[in-house]
């Protein structure tokens, strides 16, 4: 008598598997294309081995950081993007980031206070591969150790623009000390219904010199998944906007 009990629950569990399959097989994102990219490696500016990958060429060169628990590879098809639009684009791995693969193996622990070296050692990296100009894209934690690198001393990039970046994790902090040293354009991009992530936007936003610029878009998503969620085509050209007016290609 107990074999039609287990039945009746085992029923609606494959059809709900059926149908959860169904569905992220339906949304699923088309694999990015890295036949015109290539594998690279290089220093963070403590000596950190890092491994990334180059995609397009050119003088005017983005940096594209991730963010946490992420690597490089969630900004794969943006950095393609950029590429055809005549940028050259460097993704990379945080230390202690290994997805292995296509998606790179950095050295090194994930000291996440420190990960502003790892954007310092990629932008070091584009110029001695040509370029003239670097902007800074960052998703949550990159978006933090993005700004904190444009603000060292001798650091010198067009743009900076961040996605659900903190003021503050795990000892990579910004304040408005650290904003009034960054004098470039800068664009702070958050989903409102990521309400911790919208708050730092404004309050960084508030505490940066001009010029600068912020966008609350009516989503939920975080970082980089701002760029495929509901709103990405909007994120992505806000994005693709602030880059063409800071001297793009």
């Amino acid at each position: 008598m107990s074999t039609p009990g287990r039945r009746r629950h085992r029923r609606p569990a494959a059809v709900l598997l059926l149908v959860f399959l169904l569905l992220t097989g339906c949304s699923a994102e088309p694999i990015a294309d890295l036949s015109d990219s290539r594998k690279v490696s290089f220093p963070a500016a403590d000596g950190v081995r890092l491994d990334g990958r180059l995609f397009g060429d050119g003088s005017s060169a983005v940096v594209l950081s991730h963010m946490r628990p992420s690597d490089q590879t969630s900004w794969f098809r943006f950095a393609g993007r950029l590429a055809d639009a005549g940028y050259l684009v460097l993704t990379y791995d945080f230390r202690g980031y290994c997805p292995g693969g296509e998606g790179g193996c950095s050295q090194g622990t994930r000291d996440i206070a420190a990960m502003w070296q790892d954007v310092v050692g990629a932008i070091d990296f584009v110029r001695s591969h040509g370029a003239t100009s670097v902007s800074l894209v960052g998703a949550s934690m990159g978006g933090t150790a993005s700004l904190v690198a444009a603000a060292r001393e001798g650091v010198d990039v067009r743009a900076v623009i961040v996605l659900s970046a903190p003021a503050s994790i795990e000892g990579l902090v910004v304040d408005g000390a650290l904003l009034s040293q960054v004098s470039v354009g800068k664009l702070f991009i958050a989903g409102v219904g990521d309400a911790a992530a919208a708050i730092d936007a404004e309050s960084l936003y508030a505490q940066a010199p001009p010029p600068k610029r912020v966008e609350i878009v009516p989503a939920d998503d975080h970082g980089t998944d701002l760029l495929t969620g509901s709103q990405a085509e909007v994120v992505r050209r806000l994005i693709e906007t602030h880059l063409q007016q800071s001297g793009g290609p």
